[in-house]
């Protein structure tokens, strides 16, 4: 009787070990795909950095600077090439070893790509690189047209992840050729080298993350992980109060009490480096004049939006900056303001004729979108502007009747290329989609501060940037918001201000799991 009963109390502290071990986690957004060099959104961005790697890392638990990752050493070698020691032993999520063969395949992807998603982020932010290749020595080197100011900050980027050249080229077709159905399959079912493999991933749905014992670096703190969509707040919130999941996602302000009051759970937050915007599409007939788009920014009371929808939590900015653009970060510009007179003036001035403007927004995919789009028509209404809220699950920036939405400028990397260049930089994608227009000292502006060699410079072309903006605005960011995620009190983690927004980094060190 003693063994039978020792036996069911070892029994039951073996599940007690095992659902220690598992954490789940309720989401409001998640993609239809997982693949790291095509995916800039705000969704895809939050689940990469727990299965893959880049060559360089930053120190996110700690300073925020440039550490090893699977690259030991590098050397800016020149101004237009950086030099890579791999390092050794590292194996992908498939078993096989990661060599400078999957390195070069990874990056030049990226560098000279066939998959038309990579000719977008080719475009928008790795347009400098021409090519990688491998030493006889086995080093890693990567080549850039121009002189490049800013080289392992590009190279620490989310697109420059690595993947195993094997693996991917055999998903499909031949398994010597690199084929657009390769990509595709790819992110339905990725492979990395990072601590917890994608064991499972239901697009749009779940993923289920699995520790990877052959990782490199410190073992996953968790055996396994399951992120699933609840897309509705309440919904998340009701999870998380009845032990359904461990932690949620995107918590709006008003919910934070809920949560905190809770002795059982907590909550944690930051401004997230991203900023809430609102773009005007230049080209629309009804906005080809400046003058009118500077009306719609100018009525706009931004610190009335972050009081009333984010509790005074959300960050106003002056200029499109943040701090974490370093030596970069440029409070001193007034590029945006509040000034209802003015835009009443510029409307008059303008000629303005009570025609509908629109104003797209997504239902729920951003905290307090929807809310921030009616309280912005009573603002507009207030200066003489006939708005009109549309309501629609489909993305809008790309279609030519859109007249204004929301949307947001994340931090990509950290530098103003980083958030504001990605999105507004000659070719990037608002001119792709022929809503926003550059003109040649526009783009001469750019080319002064994207490739100048001292801050100085790089500063100084950005203030005139900012001027074009002011003048002739295509954006209008609103806030950068105030994200939280609640959690059970016995879980200790928090966003890192070096990541881009959203990641949910589970990596040792930055989770400590609750204890059952």
């Amino acid at each position: 009787m003693k063994r039978v009963l020792l036996g069911a109390i070892a029994a039951v502290l073996a599940v007690q070990s095992a659902s220690a071990q598992e954490l789940r986690v309720g989401v409001q957004n998640m993609n239809n795909y997982l693949d790291p060099g095509s995916d800039h959104s705000n969704a895809g961005s939050q689940y990469y950095y727990n299965s893959f790697d880049t060559l360089i890392d930053r120190d996110h638990g700690g300073s925020g600077d440039f550490v090893p990752g699977l690259a030991t050493e590098w050397e800016i070698v020149s101004p237009q090439m950086i030099e890579f020691t791999l390092r050794e032993g590292v194996r992908f999520h498939d078993g096989s070893e990661m060599t400078a063969e999957d390195v070069v395949f990874s990056l030049n992807r990226m560098f000279s790509p066939t998959y038309p998603p990579y000719l977008v982020r080719k475009r928008d932010r790795l347009d400098n690189f021409t090519r990688a290749e491998a030493t006889e020595d086995g080093k890693v080197r990567v080549y850039t047209a121009r002189p490049e100011p800013i080289f392992e900050t590009l190279l620490s980027m989310q697109q420059t992840m690595i993947v195993p050249k094997g693996y991917l080229m055999g998903l499909t077709g031949h398994p010597e050729v690199d084929e657009v159905g390769d990509y595709e399959a790819f992110g339905l079912a990725p492979v990395g080298t990072g601590p917890y493999r994608i064991a499972e991933f239901v697009p749009g749905e779940r993923i289920v993350y699995e520790r990877f014992d052959d990782f490199w670096g410190e073992p996953a703190p968790y055996e396994r992980v399951v992120a699933t969509r609840i897309p509705e707040t309440v919904s998340r919130v009701t999870a998380l109060r009845s032990g359904e999941v461990d932690m949620i996602t995107n918590l709006a302000p008003d919910q934070l009490d809920l949560v905190d009051g809770d002795p059982n759970l907590k909550t944690a937050g930051s401004v997230t480096p991203l900023f809430h915007v609102m773009i005007m599409n230049v080209n629309h007939p009804e906005l080809e004049d400046p003058r009118i788009r500077r009306a719609l920014s100018l009525a706009i009371d931004r610190d009335l939006l972050n009081e009333s929808l984010w509790k005074g939590m959300a960050e106003v900015p002056s200029t499109h900056t943040m701090e974490e653009f370093g030596e970069l970060y440029m409070p001193e510009l007034e590029t945006f303001r509040y000034d209802p007179e003015e835009a009443r003036r510029l409307l008059e001035e303008a000629g303005y004729d009570g025609a509908t403007i629109t104003y797209d927004t997504h239902s729920a995919y951003y905290t307090n979108g929807l809310l921030a789009a009616q309280a912005i028509m009573e603002m507009w209404d207030a200066v003489g502007v006939n708005g009109e809220i549309n309501v629609t699950e489909s993305w809008t920036t790309c279609v030519p009747e859109m007249m204004t939405r929301n949307w947001s400028n994340p931090m990509y990397f950290a530098d103003p290329f980083g958030s504001f260049g990605v999105m507004w930089g000659p070719g990037g994608p608002s001119e792709s989609c022929d809503r926003f227009n550059t003109d040649e000292a526009y783009q001469e502006t750019w080319e002064r501060f994207r490739f100048s060699e001292t801050v100085e410079e790089r500063r100084a072309a950005y203030a005139e940037l900012m001027e074009f903006i002011e003048q002739d605005p295509p954006v209008l960011p609103l806030y950068r918001p105030y994200e939280a995620w609640g959690m059970q009190a016995d879980i200790d983690w928090e966003p890192l201000p070096s990541h881009i927004p959203y990641v949910l980094d589970f990596r040792a060190g930055r989770i400590t799991p609750a204890a059952n």
